[in-house]
């Protein structure tokens, strides 16, 4: 808490507060019902994904109110703004998702120009879905002011014959129906009680496994993520992240003083051992784009590959992250890291302290159930795996939890579809084989563009009883409700010639989890002559506005698909203009 008149001299609200010039820029304040000692205090940016898009952000508003009363106590002057998102579960199978991923940037770029404009010294950053929560963190650590993340909460498992359920569920379902296995009715029922609440879908899916990402890295508060959306203790969380903020000010501890190199391992790890969505290898390097900080791809899959899988959540497990805070959520989970010495424990988080610090104040063990030991984990490697080979020169990436070890290897003929679209009637008309790998290109962050989840198709399959029969590749993504051999992010993306664009019908390709591998058996002579004969990118209907626009800016998968030069490349940090 700031004690007595605060010292605006090197914060940047001066520019709009201080002086006899910004008398016009004060008259404005006090329109809106401002005193003089709330202009006078440090101004901190209150900002949220809120939309009635979907259950994910709904809530995000009533908690941001309680974020405002914590600034409040620690005597700053909040100022609330929302700004995009865009809700993958209402985008997917279908021409929206093209603006997912693309939404991560505007989200990142939209929160930069507010603050920047209105001169918010400091951050609070509430999110609920998807890409809203790396794009919020990538904001906070492009600014570098003092920040903390909260996330809105997970949604309530349904329940239906005695079984949670959850949206993936449903997804499936589909595959259930098209095969003649489920009824319209059962299909009415089922998707009426798999979301009963206000919060983000309930699994180990990537806006789960973004929240664990932010208590990890030490942008939000230990335990924050945790508790469910409708749960009344999240506005607790909301005023005391308020309350973080402005001793974080205090302290003049900004984003980058706490997403390190070390950190970004430690969120890595956390993702690995839960099983965590493979959407990690592209939003972690982003975040570390955003901090000059070189962690790509590879990097992430090299600490996926040493750190055991302990933590049984859906997709590939049995429990929904209302189990797993119920069980002690995220610091139980980092405590277990800490035995087995895979935690930098001196990493600065948002409460001031350090992790070793955070970590030394949790009483909680692993409940066997949700939360193995770790010296007993469900696999000894991580639930997420990094591929490469020539068919992914610049990686690949999958998720193996929940599969055996015998699963996690794969090889049979290439049946190549150019769109998700063209795979997905393929799928419903049975139009495949047992044992082929199924091949969807052109859905790259340029190609795409906009690099599209392909849950549709992947849920589809698993539905019919087929997820563990044939193996999926692609330069798009996946959602981190998939499951199978599925492996996304291929790189170079087709667009850009990566050996993805040559591939033909019948090619023997071999997808091995246990090795890293991803392969095609073509010499290198083979692939040459294809190059030469290649026609070039296949042409989308993306000629202008934002699509076009992030098509033309965005960079390569593996250094997290981002549209701008980052933080190496830059002349000043906002909070020293």
């Amino acid at each position: 808490m700031l004690k007595g008149k605060a010292d605006k001299s090197k914060l940047p609200s001066r520019h709009v507060t201080e002086g006899p010039s910004r008398a016009p820029h004060r008259s404005y304040f006090y329109a809106m019902g401002l005193d003089e000692v709330a202009i006078d205090q440090p101004w901190v940016g209150v900002a949220t994904c809120w939309n009635e898009a979907a259950p994910c952000n709904i809530s995000l508003n009533r908690q941001a109110q309680a974020v405002k009363l914590g600034v409040k106590k620690g005597l700053g002057t909040p100022r609330e703004f929302t700004t995009i998102t865009v809700t993958d579960g209402i985008a997917m199978g279908h021409e929206g998702m093209r603006s997912s991923l693309a939404s991560r940037e505007a989200i990142a770029d939209t929160v930069e120009l507010t603050m920047r404009g209105h001169c918010y010294d400091a951050i609070v950053g509430l999110a609920g879905c998807d890409k809203s929560l790396p794009g919020m963190m990538m904001a906070m650590v492009r600014l570098n002011t003092p920040s903390v993340f909260i996330y809105g909460g997970s949604i309530l498992p349904g329940r239906l014959h005695g079984k949670d359920v959850t949206v993936q569920d449903v997804f499936e379902a589909v595959g259930q129906h098209q095969a003649g296995n489920m009824s319209d009715e059962e299909l009415a029922i089922l998707e009426r009680v798999a979301c009963p609440s206000a919060g983000a879908c309930g699994g180990q899916f990537t806006a789960n496994t973004m929240a664990c990402v932010s208590e990890a890295v030490g942008l939000a508060l230990m335990n924050s993520s945790g508790a469910p959306a409708p749960y009344e203790s999240r506005d607790q969380y909301g005023v005391a992240s308020g309350e973080a903020v402005m001793n974080l000010l205090e302290k003049n501890i900004r984003a980058r003083d706490i997403v390190t190199r070390k950190s970004l391992e430690n969120a890595a790890r956390v993702v690995a051992c839960t099983g965590g969505s493979t959407n990690a290898g592209l939003h972690l390097p982003a975040i570390a784009h955003e901090a000059g900080i070189d962690f790509d791809l590879f990097d992430v899959c090299e600490i996926f590959r040493d750190t055991p899988y302990f933590v049984d959540l859906k997709p590939g497990g049995q429990y929904v992250a209302k189990d797993l805070y119920e069980a002690g959520g995220v610091p139980v989970v980092m405590k277990e890291l800490r035995k087995a010495g895979l935690i930098h424990e001196d990493c600065m988080t948002a409460s001031g302290r350090s992790m070793g610090e955070k970590l030394d104040m949790i009483t909680g063990e692993a409940d066997g159930r949700v939360i193995y030991p770790v010296d007993a984990p469900l696999t000894p490697t991580g639930g997420v795996v990094g591929l490469k080979g020539n068919l992914a020169p610049e990686g690949a990436i999958v998720k193996v939890a929940g599969m055996a070890t015998q699963e996690q290897q794969f090889t049979g003929p290439a049946r190549v579809f150019e769109c998700e679209e063209d795979a997905f009637a393929a799928v419903k008309a049975r139009e495949y084989e047992e044992g082929e790998v199924i091949v969807i290109r052109n859905e790259g962050p340029a190609g795409g563009p906009g690099m599209r989840e392909m849950l549709a198709t992947t849920a589809a399959l698993s539905g019919q009883g087929m997820g563990k029969k044939v193996a999926l590749i692609t330069d798009g993504r996946f959602s981190g409700a998939t499951r199978g051999f599925c492996v996304g992010h291929v790189g170079p993306e087709a667009a850009h010639c990566g050996p993805i664009a040559l591939i033909e019908n019948g090619d023997m390709i071999t997808m091995n989890a246990v090795t890293g591998e991803l392969s095609v058996d073509l010499s290198d002579e083979e692939f040459a002559k294809r190059k030469e004969a290649w026609k070039g990118p296949k042409a989308t209907i993306y000629s202008s506005g934002a699509l076009w626009k992030y098509a033309q800016l965005v960079g390569a998968t593996r250094y997290g698909a981002t549209t701008h030069p980052g933080a190496k490349n830059e002349s000043h940090i906002y909070m020293d203009l």
